[in-house]
């Protein structure tokens, strides 16, 4: 497994519609960089035996993951969430704790047409929830789009993994990039040389 050697610690936050491959990204880039992942999908699945999405399931969640978030700011290690992100405001909030908590937010935004994804829900691995078409188009209704000031990545949920990753990468090397580039030693002056010949 590889490390995430990053100048400041991120918070890598997953945005986009169920379906679009949220799971999928952060799953693999958890493994990939043997980075801690907190996943509200993976904790309604080890809660509830037949979840129902209801308002007192999804305050239970909330509650466990803003625990283990918490815990995890103390780290000071890259981590990534795949939560309550859907709407502005949560990701307003997440933003202001992360930066409160010394870290830099980064939200993936995985884009999915509505049409794949809702196929791809119906379609969900053996072993994890599902949400009916009703809780689909709920969540849809809910869902808002990434402002340009919040900086998002965006990855195509359709691409395979490698490509995802190397945008992704590229974003958060960029910053590490800039800080070299200011801390670069500024170049010699060239020497003014007479030369005599005789």
């Amino acid at each position: 497994m590889k490390s995430l050697s990053l100048n400041k610690p991120h918070v890598i936050v997953m945005v986009g519609i169920p379906g679009s491959g949220k799971s999928f990204f952060a799953e693999q880039f958890a493994d990939t960089f043997n980075a801690p992942l907190v996943s509200n999908g993976r904790l309604r699945d080890e809660l509830f035996n037949e979840p129902t999405y209801s308002s007192d399931e999804q305050t239970i969640i909330r509650r466990v993951s803003d625990y283990m978030l918490d815990e995890l700011y103390k780290t000071q290690r890259t981590f990534i969430y795949e939560g309550e992100a859907d709407a502005r405001i949560e990701r307003h909030d997440i933003a202001k704790k992360a930066r409160s908590a010394g870290y830099e937010p980064l939200f993936i935004w995985v884009q999915t047409e509505s049409s794949t994804a809702k196929l791809r829900v119906k379609k969900a691995a053996p072993g994890k929830t599902t949400i009916n078409p009703a809780q689909f188009d709920t969540a849809l209704k809910h869902f808002s789009a990434p402002h340009a000031n919040e900086k998002a990545v965006v990855i195509s949920g359709k691409h395979t993994y490698a490509s995802q990753l190397r945008i992704v990468l590229k974003r958060l090397v960029e910053p590490r990039i800039e800080t070299i580039e200011k801390q670069a030693p500024p170049a010699r002056p060239a020497e003014n040389r007479t030369i005599v010949v005789h």
